[in-house]
């Protein structure tokens, strides 16, 4: 099975790019996502963690 795979994709013209364009991908949105967690305040931070909770208070004092 690898064999297949393996020959089917040296056939295609410019296979090695997707891999870099994928690693490209995957560290542009890491990086974007770590520095948006370090710079995000710390009351949205709360705020977004107690809302489970709120919503199963609101639940129950509606039954």
């Amino acid at each position: 099975m690898l064999k297949f795979v393996k020959n089917h994709m040296e056939s295609i013209d410019g296979v090695a790019t997707y891999p870099m364009i994928s690693l490209l991908i995957f560290f542009v949105f890491f990086t974007l996502l770590f520095w948006w967690v370090f710079t995000a305040s710390k009351s949205h931070i709360k705020e977004m963690g107690e809302l489970p909770l709120e919503e199963d208070n609101q639940q129950k004092t509606r039954l």
